[in-house]
């Protein structure tokens, strides 16, 4: 038998049990462009408030430069969408008020661990080394986005 990592991200420690683990979340939908309380407290090393914020401003900016090449881009024509290098899940936050569902991949040795934070954001997501399949619900996709991606299997 193989030893199995552990793949499931861990709470954050609390003093009481009237705490809540890693902090509170605001209800949906400010929860999507809320930063995180991971990111708040310090928890994902080189990730600040500041970088989240500025993260969110990119892809508004972003979205509205696809949105002017792909004009049904936010109107349900993808609805099965993937991100395969999802770093804050500022892409599917964009998209939060469009009709599509946005799969977040966090690439599986990144250089910082925020996958955590997309689920605090209210958002799915999973963990891939590209160099493998992936197998996942849906089996199609009618959008990969793939911004960043081949970057980090470089040299």
């Amino acid at each position: 038998y193989t030893k199995m990592e552990t793949c499931i991200t861990p709470l954050p420690q609390v003093q009481s049990a009237n705490e809540v683990a890693g902090g509170a979340l605001k209800n949906w939908p400010e929860r999507a462009m809320a930063v995180p309380p991971r990111i708040s407290s310090g928890s994902i090393p080189g990730i600040t408030p500041e970088k989240f914020a500025a993260d969110n401003e990119l892809w508004k900016e972003r979205l509205k430069h696809y949105s002017s090449f792909i004009p049904s881009f936010t109107r349900g024509r993808y609805r099965n969408i993937m991100d395969m290098n999802a770093y804050l899940g500022g892409f599917a936050a964009g998209l939060a008020n469009a009709p599509v569902w946005v799969m977040n991949v966090v690439p599986a040795n990144p250089q910082h661990d925020t996958l955590a934070a997309i689920y605090e954001r209210g958002f799915i997501g999973t963990y891939q080394d590209w160099c493998e399949a992936f197998s996942t619900y849906p089996r199609t996709y009618d959008l990969i986005h793939a911004g960043g991606v081949f970057g980090i299997y470089q040299d």
